[in-house]
């Protein structure tokens, strides 16, 4: 895949792009929707991994 070859130095081009883009102002309150999405997402996925162990259809 694309993403796994990034790399460091990719890592700060995209950075310096999405700083010019968006600006400097903006940029903490990204990272912030950003991560609380990614939390988010992590806790849904729990869940419904959880849900599934504790299923009896799937310990047939």
């Amino acid at each position: 895949m694309f993403l796994q070859n990034i790399g460091v130095p990719g890592l700060i081009v995209i950075l310096l792009i999405t700083l010019i883009i968006v600006g400097p102002k903006k940029l903490p309150e990204i990272g912030s929707a950003v991560g609380k999405t990614l939390s988010e997402f992590k806790k849904s996925t729990r869940e419904i991994m959880s849900a599934e162990d504790s299923s009896p259809e799937s310990k047939e």
